[in-house]
C-alpha cells in the first residue's frame, strides 16, 4: 500500500511504501513536551520505504531536542511537522506523521500513547533502528 502525506501547504510531502494492505496502522502518540504541543501521533514500518519530496528546501527548518539525535522537519511556510529522521550509525531512519496522511481512512489508524522517558541514549537509539522506517530518501526541488 502507498500511504501519501504532506504538510498542509504541501511543501514537504512523502510517499510511504507500506508492505501489505495496511489495514491497521500504528499511531504512536509521544508524550515528549514538543510532541505534546504539536499534536505529535507518529507511525513507522521497519519493512516500509519512505520517499520525501522537498520543494522549496530554503521553507524547511529543523529542530532537535534533549538527546539531539531526532531531527524534526518542519515547513517554515505552514508549520507542519511531517516527517521526523534520525542517524544511527550513519543510516538513516524515519517516521511520518499519521495527521499528515492524504489517503488514509482515519479508522485504520490504532493509536496509543508512547512514552520514552527514562530511556538511554544507546537504547533510544536502537529502538530507532528496529522499529523506524530503514529505507529513506531525500529529493529536494520542484
Amino acid at each position: 500500500m502507498n500511504i501519501h502525506g504532506s504538510c498542509h501547504c504541501g511543501n514537504i510531502a512523502f510517499d510511504l511504501d507500506w508492505p501489505g494492505d495496511a489495514k491497521e496502522i500504528p499511531a504512536r502518540a509521544c508524550t515528549c513536551t514538543f510532541c505534546q504541543k504539536h499534536g505529535g501521533v507518529w507511525t513507522s514500518n521497519p519493512q516500509g520505504q519512505l520517499s520525501v519530496q522537498v520543494k522549496e528546501p530554503s521553507q524547511v527548518s529543523h529542530y532537535a531536542f534533549g538527546t539531539k539525535t531526532a531531527r524534526f522537519h518542519i515547513c517554515s511556510r505552514c508549520g507542519a511537522v511531517p516527517v521526523v529522521t534520525s542517524v544511527v550509525e550513519g543510516h538513516t531512519y524515519a517516521v511520518v506523521s499519521v495527521n499528515a496522511f492524504d489517503n488514509v481512512d482515519k479508522a485504520a489508524l490504532r493509536q496509543a500513547s508512547a512514552t520514552f522517558d527514562g530511556e538511554t541514549e544507546a537504547d533510544r537509539l536502537a529502538r530507532r533502528a528496529r522499529n523506524w522506517i530503514p529505507q529513506v530518501r531525500f529529493a529536494e526541488g520542484a
